[in-house]
């Protein structure tokens, strides 16, 4: 945030579904995260309120909403989570990533999408060439399940890998041990980081993109329009991960492995399915058309101002 020149104000809060006993400690922190939210209302007058669907905005958004405050959340996954599903009779507004997403919010949904950096919105097709590139990531953080399998599934892409061109972002932790896994399978061109900075650059050098099915990976596949083969992260809350992920295979414009069904010789399969079937991924990324939508950064902030001036 101080790299960005924003100011950041942090709230002690912690999430309550799903934690058991450990949600009588989050529940004793809630009245001191509903004062230091009052306060911060009060020292700061604001004329519009965002949640963006963590548990941290909930306190904040719902005094906003008895204050009088516009409210505006935004959902970015298909199913809304547990702070945005309390929300939802205080707020104003709430701006979904899915059609699917309108019935769950009462009437108060508008469908404009989940905005993403704006060089993804106008990567140009890639070239099909004799070599097939993977994009492998798990997240900013990596994925220590994707790398595991992954790095078991060379032994049976390798001989196939003078066809394959790999760029594989493996997260800090486990950076060293891939890094040397490829080594051992002999994957030299493979380009193995921590950390891939501009991630465009590499969804524009990709054939197919290998990765989990959080709500900002969609929204860059959904908005470059690139083909997708998914897995997706199998405790993630509501099971949400798999509901993004089925909206894209709905149409045609992904495919999906569940963890439970991963194994290293049926990912090399696949692999080599796409790499004899060129036109399944043009037509993946032809499919996805139907789901992009255009200037959605643009559409949020002129709802953000409507907002305010209504309330004026």
């Amino acid at each position: 945030m101080e790299r960005q020149g924003v100011d950041f104000i942090p709230l002690k809060i912690e999430g309550l579904k799903g934690k058991g006993l450990k949600s009588i400690k989050s529940l004793l922190l809630l009245p001191f995260s509903f004062a230091k939210s009052l306060a911060i209302l009060l020292r700061l007058k604001p004329n519009l309120v965002i949640g963006f669907g963590g548990y941290s905005s909930g306190p904040i958004v719902l005094l906003a909403s008895w204050m009088r405050i516009p409210t505006l959340i935004l959902e970015q996954n298909l199913y809304p989570g547990f702070t945005n599903r309390l929300l939802i009779p205080w707020v104003k507004k709430a701006v979904v990533s899915f059609q699917s997403s309108l019935l769950h919010f009462k009437g108060k949904g508008i469908f404009i999408g989940n905005p993403v950096r704006k060089e993804f919105y106008s990567l140009p097709s890639k070239e099909r060439n004799c070599k097939l590139t993977l994009l492998i990531f798990g997240g900013s953080q990596g994925s220590h399940f994707l790398n595991k399998e992954i790095v078991s599934s060379l032994p049976f892409l390798k001989k196939e890998k003078k066809n394959l061109r790999i760029f594989h972002q493996t997260g800090k932790k486990d950076f060293e041990w891939v890094k040397n896994g490829y080594a051992k399978q002999h994957f030299k061109e493979a380009v193995i980081s921590p950390y891939f900075f501009d991630m465009a650059d590499y969804f524009e050098k990709s054939d197919l993109i290998i990765s989990r099915a959080g709500a900002t990976t969609i929204a860059e596949l959904i908005a470059s329009q690139k083909a997708s083969l998914l897995v997706p992260f199998s405790q993630a809350s509501d099971n949400h991960q798999v509901l993004n992920a089925r909206e894209l295979e709905k149409i045609s414009g992904a495919k999906i492995l569940l963890e439970e069904e991963f194994t290293p010789e049926d990912f090399a399969e696949r692999i080599f399915f796409f790499l004899k079937n060129r036109e399944n991924i043009s037509q993946m990324e032809k499919n996805l058309a139907s789901l992009k939508k255009g200037k959605v950064a643009e559409k949020i902030a002129a709802l953000c101002f409507e907002l305010m001036e209504s309330h004026s």
